[in-house]
Parts: C-alpha cells; sequence; structure tokens
C-alpha cells in the first residue's frame, strides 16, 4: 500500500491519467505503478499481456496514453524502431521505470522524440519496488533520486559498517515503510540482510552508490558484478553506458570472463542494430572504444548475438551470461 499510494502522489496521477501497464503484475514495478497505482487513483490501466514494441506505439497513440512505467530494456527497445516517428506520443506526460541505468544516448533520443526525461527510480523485491525516485520537475541523468516518503537511505562502508557522506561510494541501506520483515523460513540471510543505524533496522541492499550534495542517489554498481581486471576495478554499467552511445549497438550486456593474465577481464556481449548487421566487425567496436574510455575498461572479448537473454520481466540477464562464461573455469 505504501508504494502504491507514494507513487501515486508522487507522479501526481489523477482519474483522468491513463497508464500504459507493460511490466508483468506478478514483479513489483509492475503490480504498484500499473496495477495497485491506477486502482488506488481510479484511472485507467491499458494492458499488454506481452511486451511488443510496435504494438506499444499503438496503443498510446490510440488510447492517448499518458504515463508508462516501464524497464530501461523496453525503452531501450521501444526507441530502437525504426518506425517510432510514425506514430503520436505527444499524449505521453511521464515516462519512466528503472532496472538498470538508463543509456545517456538513449535518454538523449527519448528528450528529442517527446521532449521527456525518463525518470528513473530504484527499488527491489525486498522493498516492494522503489524506495528513490527523481522528482519530475528536477530529475538527474543516470540517477537513482532521492529517497521517497517515509523512507531513510544511507550510504555505508562495505567493510567497516560506518556511514559516508555525500560522493563517498559504498552500499545503499534503507528503512522505510515498505522494506521487508525478511525472508521467509530463512533467518540466518535475514540476519545478513539487515543492520541497525540510530536504533532504526536498515536493509543492506547489496548495491554500490553514492549520493551528491542535492541528496541524489547515483549507482555505481551491483557489488557482485564489479569486474576485477588486474587489480583495476571496472563497473559494467558505466562502460555500458559509454558503449551505448556507439550507434551501430541496439542492445549490449558487460560481464566478466576468465584471462589467465588478469584473473578476469571484460567481456561485452552485442546486439547490433540491424543496419549494422554485416558491416561491423568487432575491431569497428573495440577501435571505438579505445577513444572513449581508459585502457583497462576496453572489452577484450566482444561477441555479437541476436538476442540477449531476459528474464521474464524483461531484464537483462547479466548473471546467466556470466555463469555460462564462467562454467567449468573458475
Amino acid at each position: 500500500m505504501a508504494t502504491a499510494v507514494h507513487r501515486v502522489f508522487w507522479n501526481l496521477s489523477t482519474c483522468d491519467s491513463v497508464q500504459l501497464a507493460t511490466l508483468p503484475f506478478f514483479h513489483v514495478t509492475g503490480m504498484t505503478g500499473s496495477m495497485n497505482g491506477p486502482i488506488f487513483a481510479g484511472s485507467t490501466a491499458v494492458i499488454m499481456t506481452r511486451w511488443n514494441r510496435t504494438t506499444a506505439s499503438r496503443l498510446i497513440e490510440r488510447y492517448k496514453v499518458s504515463a508508462w512505467t516501464n524497464i530501461v530494456t523496453m525503452a531501450v527497445d521501444f526507441l530502437s524502431n525504426p518506425d517510432i516517428d510514425k506514430y503520436d506520443l505527444s499524449s505521453l506526460k511521464m515516462i519512466g521505470g528503472g532496472g538498470a541505468a538508463m543509456p545517456g544516448a538513449v535518454a538523449e533520443k527519448l528528450k528529442r522524440l517527446t521532449g521527456l526525461n525518463y525518470i528513473e527510480g530504484y527499488g527491489l523485491s525486498e522493498t516492494m519496488a522503489a524506495t528513490h525516485i527523481n522528482p519530475n520537475a528536477m530529475p538527474k541523468a543516470q540517477c537513482l533520486g532521492i529517497p521517497v516518503f517515509d523512507v531513510d537511505s544511507r550510504i555505508i562502508d562495505v567493510d567497516t559498517l560506518e556511514e559516508k557522506g555525500p560522493g563517498e561510494t559504498g552500499e545503499i541501506v534503507s528503512c522505510g515503510p515498505q522494506v521487508t520483515i525478511g525472508y521467509w523460513n530463512r533467518p540466518a540471510e535475514t540476519d545478513a540482510a539487515f543492520i541497525e543505524i540510530d536504533g532504526k533496522r536498515f536493509f543492506r541492499t547489496g548495491d554500490l552508490a553514492y549520493y551528491d550534495e542535492e541528496g541524489y542517489f547515483f549507482m555505481v554498481d551491483r557489488l557482485k558484478r564489479m569486474i576485477n581486471a588486474s587489480g583495476f576495478k571496472v563497473w559494467p554499467s558505466e562502460v555500458e553506458s559509454l558503449m551505448y552511445r556507439h550507434p551501430a549497438i541496439q542492445e549490449l550486456c558487460i560481464i566478466s570472463a576468465p584471462d589467465p593474465k588478469r584473473g578476469e577481464t571484460v567481456k561485452a556481449c552485442i546486439v547490433l542494430t540491424p543496419e549494422a548487421e554485416g558491416n561491423t566487425s568487432v575491431e569497428d567496436i573495440t577501435g571505438w572504444c579505445k577513444e572513449q574510455m581508459a585502457a583497462y575498461k576496453i572489452p577484450t572479448i566482444v561477441e555479437f548475438s541476436s538476442t540477449l537473454p531476459k528474464s521474464p520481466t524483461g531484464k537483462l540477464m547479466w548473471r546467466a551470461l556470466q555463469e555460462e562464461e564462467w562454467k567449468g573455469r573458475d
């Protein structure tokens, strides 16, 4: 109830709002943003049974959809539609979501197309959707946002558990009415997932981030996803954000791969745009990367695929790709 109500007020939803529902209702964001929220506000939900970018465009035009809560991979696919300019999307007043950082190049395309900023948020299954959302009037790019109503979020040192200040990277911990009380029949995991600060019980998210002087939180990466290449820390989300600026890349996922000298190295799993297929080589990608990022961040392995694995909710399954890469070698 907490996340349903705060999202309605945060997005200024009314009974006249029309929400495009593209996330399954068993997913916390779909349940909160596309089902419980519209029910609470008495607004309209246009429900898709499965994701299709062309169908989504048609529905926005036909039903004058005003808001669309999604995950970033859906927005990326939506904006990759070569026919996107053919549809009237002028009814949209809000588009946003999370699941991953919105690549800057994709956000810029959305802005040019609709005049809207992509409103990013952050949450987990354990927090029943969002604990952080960007303010609609003052969003920041590739930013998790600020804590929503009644949520206390802080950054702590992963090892010492000491609280960190602005600009210092550490683990996000959150306390709020939507945070789980624990894992079912798993007392050890529950104890490990919480920490007490100032007499309050905070959930340890396992996500690395920092906050700026204005209280906006910025993701660095998943704690378990960091790539350690010869002692250099490589954050996949940072490399992905840079590489999405390459015009030939439609989708990509950065993972770690075993390397006899570096221990780990950076691998890029890439889906090319239809126009780039057959015309783009591995050398084209790595050569471009050399001009955009530090040498230790450049993917030493580039693999082209027709698709990347996704969960039922549409999130890129980076863990499945990484486990397959390391199978029998770790």
